[in-house]
């Protein structure tokens, strides 16, 4: 028995099991079949019913320890005096129990659905007399439980098992033998009532995974570390930017005057107009005839038209109404003095800020292109 203890503590050892308390994993248990004399009598006209109880502690997956009592109904005489009592003999004993699918099949983390115990134990014998003194004998019992788990928690088993009387009637314990004169064949049933859910099965633990997860925990910190300082210089780059960007804000505005110089004076005329009229007036007429003169005595030149307005009025209004009077002098160019359209080009340029008298603003500026 204390080799296959052994052998089971060393193949539970194999499994990752997580270490029960000392209240887990108990068990209760109602046992009844019936017994009868191993030789020297008639195997069934001497069979009678027994019932016991078994209280026992899983130790591991594979290993148990409990104890146990059974009582044999007197039901006939056997092997001498009959008895007057409810019982003719008894056996109290303690008992180690080996599973052995899970000792050569490992643990599964759970019950299987069909188990095979081998048991073995040793306890106290009674016969109960009533002609002759009580007779107590020291006794050993091995068997085999074939378990049916029902569930988790319950399970049904069949159990033969054989029970020697280890003295002879008289003798002194000394003489103690397996003598199958003095054994009992038992063949019983039961139920059992697991408390608890068993064995809980854990991950080992293995040193080398635990570094390799620390270092990686470790690279993991450098780069946080790294981030948290790529961070912090952004946002000083962000808080400089910021300050720029309210140095701009509250700044004034500033007017920026651009001169042109690629022109000079006899290349460029103005053509003025009153407000809110993109009409040619007749005091502005010369001024297009200039031009107009000028394309015709230089065959190959070109003008650029460019309509302004001046502040006064809807922005929308003054844009529309700076196209509509370069598109004005364009077409007094073409219709009046049949100059081609090609060598004009006319465009509006929105509100103009040229002049700080504004109405000098309401204008077409010409520029003639010289070089042709």
């Amino acid at each position: 028995m204390a080799a296959l203890a052994a052998g089971a503590m060393a193949a539970s050892a194999q499994t990752a099991i997580e270490s029960p308390r000392f209240f887990d994993n108990w068990s209760i248990g109602l046992d009844g079949g019936v017994t009868t004399p191993m030789t020297n009598h008639a195997f069934f006209g001497d069979m009678r019913g027994i019932v016991g109880l078994h209280i026992d502690k899983q130790i591991t997956p594979a290993f148990a320890l409990g104890v146990e009592g059974a009582f044999g109904i007197n039901t006939s005489t056997v092997r001498g005096p009959h008895s007057y009592t409810a019982f003719d003999n008894s056996y109290v004993g303690a008992y180690g129990a080996v599973n052995l699918m899970n000792l050569f099949g490992g643990y599964p983390c759970q019950r299987r659905v069909f188990e095979i115990e081998a048991v073995a134990g040793a306890g106290w014998g009674h016969l109960y007399e009533t002609e002759v003194d009580d007779y107590n004998y020291f006794a050993t019992k091995v068997g085999l439980n074939f378990n049916f788990n029902v569930s988790q928690n319950v399970t049904i088993a069949l159990k033969p098992s054989i029970v020697w009387d280890m003295t002879t009637r008289g003798a002194e314990q000394s003489s103690a033998a397996y003598n199958a004169n003095y054994a009992d064949v038992n063949i019983m049933a039961g139920v059992t009532y697991h408390f608890g859910n068993g064995f809980k099965c854990v991950t080992p633990y293995n040193q080398s995974e635990i570094d390799a997860l620390n270092g990686v925990i470790n690279d993991l910190r450098g780069t946080v570390e790294a981030q948290a300082a790529a961070n912090a210089a952004l946002q000083d780059v962000n808080d400089g930017l910021a300050a720029d960007l309210a140095a701009c804000m509250s700044r004034k505005p500033e007017v920026i005057k651009e001169v042109q110089t690629n022109n000079n004076l006899s290349s460029v005329r103005y053509v003025f107009f009153k407000i809110g009229s993109h009409a040619i007036g007749a005091d502005q007429q010369p001024n297009v005839e200039m031009i107009a003169a000028y394309m015709k005595n230089h065959p190959e030149s070109k003008v650029v038209v460019k309509g302004y307005a001046s502040p006064d009025g809807p922005e929308e209004v003054n844009i529309r109404l700076a196209n509509q009077r370069a598109q004005a002098v364009k077409d007094s160019l073409v219709k009046r003095y049949k100059i081609s359209a090609d060598r004009i080009k006319a465009e509006g340029e929105g509100i103009g800020n040229m002049f700080k008298e504004e109405s000098w603003n309401r204008v077409a500026i010409c520029v003639l292109d010289e070089t042709k």
